[in-house]
């Protein structure tokens, strides 16, 4: 129930009321602390806009059309991660480039290069050559609550310097990058996205990176998704060292596919559902280890497998060359096959 606050009423000679509680007006406080709610908000936004900023740059990149003359113009948004240069955005803003051109907070134009990239995170990293830049810090997005307040900065349809606010409205998400590879945990949120927010920092009342902005689903409204600061921070260092994310690699095109019943039982399977193998190549991890069309692989390590994505959850995290096994079914018998993983020298969908 509200507190309620007794303003008094003055008499027609102006004295005051003659006695208590008679001559007064009630006057509940919630008026007095939606506005301090409401001041407290906008100060959370104006502080973090002013902190986070002059970190967010906007991504002007240049592409050549084969057989056309000229480049085809594309726009998008960044953020600074180190000072001496280094900036994050989306794959898809930079991927087939021929020329970067970033610009600061401050309306400095910087040429870039493509310092790394990974399809299947739909994240890539630039380099502009200066130091002493301001940089944003990440946050765990692993501690974040649905319903907190989520801030976008970013260059949205080429205006500079835009911010949006929202809520996070679902963690956990699944999506899919360009490449068909699932991005998992990633955040959908309702801080309203345009055209050029496409690589913009996602950052929390403190004014920590959250997510990296990726994408919306255009005949919808607040519903836009950001890569998870955990993935982006996971995947930064690999970029700046080696220019990709090292990934494990089976060599082999598979498909989902429900395990008969009578399968189930006389197995004893806990599962419903394998990934069959529809093609090895030969000289791949899986064409060494002697699996063949048809295989219906049940797990690996101890990792259940129903679908190709869970081939992949498990290769993104699993050292390359170390010997894993995997758990198959060849007709109907279960049998065991040892295979060491190799790199993907580029990130296949399949496996």
């Amino acid at each position: 129930m509200d507190k309620i606050r007794y303003k008094p009423i003055l008499q027609a000679d102006g004295s005051p009321p003659v006695s208590g509680i008679e001559g007064t007006r009630a006057f509940p406080d919630t008026e007095e602390s939606d506005a301090d709610l409401l001041d407290a908000y906008s100060r959370a936004v104006v502080r973090v806009v002013g902190s986070v900023g002059p970190t967010v740059v906007s991504v002007v990149v240049g592409k050549t059309l084969q057989g056309r003359r000229g480049e085809q113009m594309g726009a998008g948004s960044g953020v600074i991660v180190a000072p001496e240069g280094y900036i994050m955005t989306n794959n898809h803003v930079v991927q087939g480039a021929g020329r970067i051109e970033v610009r600061l907070a401050d309306g400095t134009a910087l040429p870039a290069r493509l310092a790394g990239a990974d399809p299947a995170t739909d994240l890539a990293v630039l380099r502009a050559d200066t130091g002493g830049l301001p940089y944003a810090r990440f946050g765990d997005s692993a501690a974040l609550s649905v319903g907190q307040l989520a801030i976008a900065i970013g260059n949205p349809l080429g205006f500079d310097s835009t911010v949006s606010t929202g809520v996070l409205s679902a963690l956990g998400r699944a999506l899919r990058s360009r490449d068909g590879r699932l991005i998992e945990n990633i955040i959908q949120h309702t801080a309203p996205l345009n055209p050029g927010n496409s690589g913009g920092p996602l950052v929390d009342s403190r004014g920590r990176v959250i997510g990296i902005n990726t994408a919306i689903i255009p005949m919808a409204q607040g519903i836009c998704f950001a890569i998870p600061s955990n993935t982006a921070a996971w995947v930064l260092p690999q970029l700046v060292a080696d220019g990709r994310v090292r990934r494990g690699y089976l060599g082999i095109a598979g498909q989902s596919r429900p395990l008969e019943r009578s399968l189930i039982r006389a197995l004893g399977l806990s599962g419903n559902q394998a990934v069959e193998v529809v093609s090895v190549s030969r000289a791949s991890p899986a064409g060494q280890a002697g699996l063949r069309p048809g295989d219906l692989i049940i797990a690996i390590n101890d990792a259940c497998v129903t679908c190709v994505d869970d081939l992949h959850r498990f290769l993104t995290t699993w050292p390359i060359a170390e010997p894993a096994t995997l758990t198959l079914i060849r007709g109907r018998q279960r049998i065991t096959l040892p295979i060491i993983p190799t790199e993907a020298i580029a990130c296949p969908v399949t496996g």
